[in-house]
């Protein structure tokens, strides 16, 4: 069977572990929601995840496979995919440590200078039409960040949540006019890095190896800017020593921190759509600090 296909119906966790990876099954599979850990007959154990869609699935392959190919963070493996099942290595997980924070500050802005082929570029073999947690997310490319970023992730869920009457529409206008100002707000121009896209903290795993692990990308070409506001929006254990590590490896460009809410309008966004009105909230208040540093 070819990545891609459906599953043959029926067919359990155990089943599709040992088709994709090659090996024995020893054991029942732990099952926990969408995921379900297998122990294989060497001793691994891989994690069996159901995705919402088939583009889902394969937008994940692809984003971690594409991440892992950076050789800077660490991503589990990938054994394989078919329709909406992925099969990955299990990580072990440990305590955060102020260490295992300075070395992923230093990953993470190697990760980011692997670089893109263009703001929005999916990874290779990886769809267009991706996804974000359950939200959908278009990969276009583009070669301006503030014209695309306007078009590409801010307005597309703004207008979502004007159409679900979650926003208002004279709401609307504050985030509109932000979008509009982008090309001042943004800062000095940079090239397209390559994200993790979906960078919060509950996608970074502190490994019983002590290190730091990322899980379930929504990577493209991207500021890389947008994967650091992530990790300061639901909050990262020894956050200041990420960044700190971060700046020595890769310096950031002057009024970085004042540009924190503008990244993260796309999430924000992306949670109102999901989550509702109090999402809705915070997305005004950063778009009125964003437009606030202009005076």
């Amino acid at each position: 069977m070819t990545a891609g296909t459906a599953a043959p119906d029926g067919e359990g966790p155990e089943d599709v572990a040992a088709r994709l990876t090659g090996r024995r099954v020893s054991g029942e599979p732990r099952l926990s929601g969408a995921l379900a850990e297998v122990a294989l007959d060497d001793g691994r154990v891989v994690v069996v995840k159901r995705g919402d869609s088939p583009g889902a699935v394969a937008a994940e392959a692809a984003g971690l496979r594409w991440l892992a190919e950076a050789d800077a963070v660490r991503v589990p493996a990938v054994h394989g995919r078919d329709g909406r099942r992925l099969v990955i290595d299990r990580v072990p997980t440990g305590r955060p440590s102020a260490g295992a924070a300075e070395r992923f500050g230093r990953e993470l802005a190697a990760l980011h200078a692997a670089g893109a082929p263009a703001f929005g570029a999916a990874p290779p073999d990886g769809p267009q039409d991706a996804a974000i947690g359950l939200a959908p997310m278009r990969n276009v490319p583009g070669t301006d960040w503030p014209e695309w970023y306007a078009e590409h992730r801010v307005l597309p869920y703004l207008r979502r949540a004007v159409d679900d009457g979650t926003v208002r529409p004279a709401e609307a206008a504050v985030i509109e006019d932000v979008a509009a100002r982008l090309p001042e707000l943004a800062g000095p121009a940079e090239p397209p890095a390559r994200l993790h896209g979906d960078l919060w903290s509950g996608n970074v795993l502190w490994g019983a190896d002590d290190q730091v692990w990322l899980i379930d990308p929504a990577a493209h070409g991207g500021h890389r800017e947008t994967d650091l506001a992530m990790l300061h929006l639901f909050g990262c254990p020894h956050l200041d020593r990420v960044l700190a590590a971060y700046q020595d490896a890769a310096p950031l460009a002057d009024g970085w921190a004042d540009r924190i809410g503008l990244h993260q309008l796309f999430p924000l966004l992306v949670h109102t759509v999901l989550f509702g009105r109090g999402y809705a909230e915070q997305a005004l208040a950063a778009a009125r600090s964003a437009r606030s540093a202009l005076g």
